[in-house]
């Protein structure tokens, strides 16, 4: 290989995928979800990432990150993700800019690892062997036949020893309906496993302080955005009243964000496919690791894998329905989460290659 290998002109493509069945949570509701693939050459090697995001994040991949870009040295993929920040200053990073960095980064990433010939693990240097995973779905539309099915599949099926639902259904109006089906939760995995809920920021201040405290009856260990994510005082609030875990960072998409959040939670959740990367995520987590707390990967499993193995201070990733039947179906080399943990490592880059052919029925750009 030669010292210097250019990076070509992205190749990028947007696929909407129809849900398996109507999804809900406490603040949103969806049928479908779009996948947003990037590909960039260098040499002989090609690297792949993506994000989920709207599909014109597809238009501005290739209107303003690669005329940034294009032609920089695939090896530094540090400069490469400056020049794309620098890029969208006028548009602004947060939201679908930062979901395009985050494609791209992915993409580099696994290209730098491809023309090195190593896993992305190994390039990155591994802290862990086994990545620990948790089931998560449990949709508010979700009738109880229906949920009882997805845990059962989890704990008793792949032995997934912790699993997490939606709550706050309606913004809060039904929290009755979300503590039976918390109950149901419970009932379904048994004693032995860790039950988590999501609300979604659908509570208020107090009713995510009364709700957590019914929900700990039933021993749940993690309530995530029991309150919005952009109330940091209030996130601090029912922190402080509940003894379980309040977690958020899932709308992080730039450091500061992380910065700002860490003071309100008890343990970070950072999203590679927002934040800006592998490269903005990795910095995440060392921010989170100065402040003593753990970090969690939120969605997008196969995209966290190998740089989850790659920090100390990680628990675990969301081993998230919607993204898992996507990843499932657009890549070969997906993960087996058998037994509560997933190891990465196996095959060159990431290990995934995208089933170009087998997916063109979605593609929409």
């Amino acid at each position: 290989m030669k010292h210097e290998v250019s990076l070509e002109r992205p190749a990028v493509s947007a696929f909407t995928v129809p849900a398996d069945a109507p999804e809900a949570d406490g603040t949103f509701a969806w049928d479908t979800t779009t996948v947003i693939v990037v590909e960039i050459t260098a040499g002989d090697a090609t690297g792949t990432g993506w994000t989920y995001a709207p599909a014109a994040t597809a238009a501005l991949v290739d209107e303003q990150l690669t005329p940034a870009i294009r032609g920089l040295d695939a090896l530094d993929i540090p400069a490469a993700h400056d020049a794309m920040t620098k890029a969208v200053r006028d548009t602004g990073r947060p939201g679908v800019a930062a979901c395009a960095i985050s494609a791209v980064d992915i993409a580099l990433w696994d290209l730098k690892a491809r023309l090195l010939e190593l896993p992305l693990v190994r390039l990155l240097g591994a802290a862990r062997e086994e990545v620990p995973v948790y089931g998560s779905g449990g949709f508010t539309t979700y009738h109880d036949t229906h949920l009882a099915a997805q845990l059962n599949g989890w704990v008793h099926g792949q032995h997934i020893p912790r699993v997490k639902i939606k709550v706050g259904e309606e913004w809060g109006r039904a929290a009755a309906r979300d503590v039976s089906r918390v109950r149901t939760a419970r009932d379904v995995i048994g004693p032995q496993a860790e039950l988590y809920v999501d609300a979604n920021g659908g509570y208020t201040r107090k009713q995510a302080v009364r709700v957590g405290r019914v929900l700990a009856e039933y021993g749940v260990g993690w309530f995530e955005e029991p309150v919005s994510s952009d109330d940091l005082r209030g996130l601090a609030q029912v922190r402080d009243a509940l003894v379980c875990d309040v977690t958020a960072g899932g709308y992080g998409y730039d450091l500061p964000y992380f910065s700002r959040m860490i003071p309100s939670v008890d343990c970070l959740q950072v999203d590679a496919t927002r934040c800006g990367g592998l490269t903005e995520w990795l910095r995440a987590a060392a921010l989170a690791q100065a402040h003593g707390l753990e970090l969690s990967a939120h969605r997008a499993p196969h995209a966290h894998a190998a740089v989850a193995a790659c920090v100390p201070n990680l628990r675990h990733i969301e081993w998230f329905h919607d993204h898992v039947r996507i990843e499932s179906m657009f890549f070969d080399g997906a993960l087996d989460p058998t037994g509560g943990v997933v190891r990465p490592g196996y095959g060159i880059g990431h290990g995934l290659q995208l089933r170009t052919d087998e997916v063109a029925e979605f593609r929409v750009v």
